[in-house]
C-alpha cells in the first residue's frame, strides 16, 4: 500500500542507493594532477571539462540496482510485515556488505594514486549509505507501529 509511511521511507531508501549513479564515492588527483572520480558504473578522470570513463565497474553496477530495486520489491510485501521486517533487515546488511566493498575499492585506488582515504576525498556517495540505512530504520519504525494498531484492533473485537 502506498499510503503508509513505511512505504514513504522505502521509496525513499530505494532513490536514494539509486543517486549512487549520479555522485561519486571518491574524488581524488593522481599523481600528474589528473582529477579521478570513482562512481558505481566506473572510474573516471577530467579532461577539458568533461568526465571520461576510464574504467567500468559492471558487479558495482548490477549491485546498485539491485540494492535499489529491492527496498520497492518491499513495499508490496505489505501483507505480511514480519517478512518485511526480515527483509529490510537482510538490505541493512547487504547495504553495509556493500559499503565495505566500495571502501575496500576507494582504499584500492588511492593506494594506486600514493594517496591516503582522507575526508577530502570522499565523495557524496559514501554519505548516502549511511542516510539509506536511517530510512529503512524508520520503515521499520512505521512498520512496528501498524503491528501495534493491528493487535490492539484484534482485542477489541
Amino acid at each position: 500500500m502506498i499510503q503508509r509511511i513505511q512505504s514513504i521511507w522505502l521509496f525513499l531508501a530505494s532513490a536514494t542507493i539509486f543517486a549512487l549513479f549520479l555522485f561519486p564515492y571518491l574524488q581524488y588527483a593522481d599523481i600528474g594532477g589528473m582529477g579521478k572520480a570513482l562512481k558505481v558504473t566506473g572510474a573516471y578522470h577530467g579532461m577539458e571539462g568533461q568526465a571520461v570513463r576510464e574504467e567500468f565497474f559492471l558487479l558495482q553496477t548490477i549491485a546498485t540496482v539491485l540494492l535499489g530495486v529491492f527496498p520497492l520489491y518491499i513495499i508490496f510485501k505489505f501483507k505480511q510485515r514480519k517478512h518485511q521486517i526480515q527483509l529490510i533487515v537482510l538490505e541493512i546488511v547487504l547495504l553495509f556488505l556493500f559499503g565495505t566493498w566500495l571502501y575496500v575499492s576507494a582504499s584500492a585506488a588511492l593506494t594506486e594514486a600514493r594517496q591516503f582515504l582522507s575526508a577530502r576525498n570522499i565523495g557524496v556517495g559514501f554519505f548516502l549509505l549511511p542516510i539509506c540505512i536511517i530510512f529503512l530504520f524508520m520503515a521499520i519504525g512505521g512498520i512496528r507501529k501498524d503491528e501495534k494498531l493491528i493487535k490492539s484492533a484484534d482485542r477489541l473485537r
